[in-house]
């Protein structure tokens, strides 16, 4: 059924913030992996992986909240009931 999903438009600014969010995540990841190669002490490794890792749900987050307001949303309102299944599947994913 995917030649008869409908690709809905989301608010640039809503998707630049959480791009910015993707870019902050990444930066923090990357400084992880230099505190690892750099031999940093493990408590502190973890801690702040445990960051990336809040901020990487977060994002999670944003995003499931901006798919079930506008995507799902106006797939039901279009007539497409598989919408609220692949809704469901992502979030079993996301939660994995």
């Amino acid at each position: 059924m995917a030649e008869n999903k409908i690709y809905h438009h989301h608010d640039e600014e809503h998707i630049k913030a959480i791009l910015n969010r993707m870019n902050r995540a990444i930066g923090h990841f990357e400084a992880v992996r230099k505190m690892v190669a750099d031999g940093s002490d493990c408590s502190d490794v973890l801690i702040q992986l445990a960051a990336v890792k809040a901020a990487v749900n977060s994002i999670g987050r944003e995003l499931l909240k901006e798919h079930l307001s506008h995507c799902v949303a106006d797939a039901l309102e279009n007539g497409d009931r598989t919408a609220m299944e692949e809704f469901s599947a992502a979030i079993d994913k996301f939660i994995k």
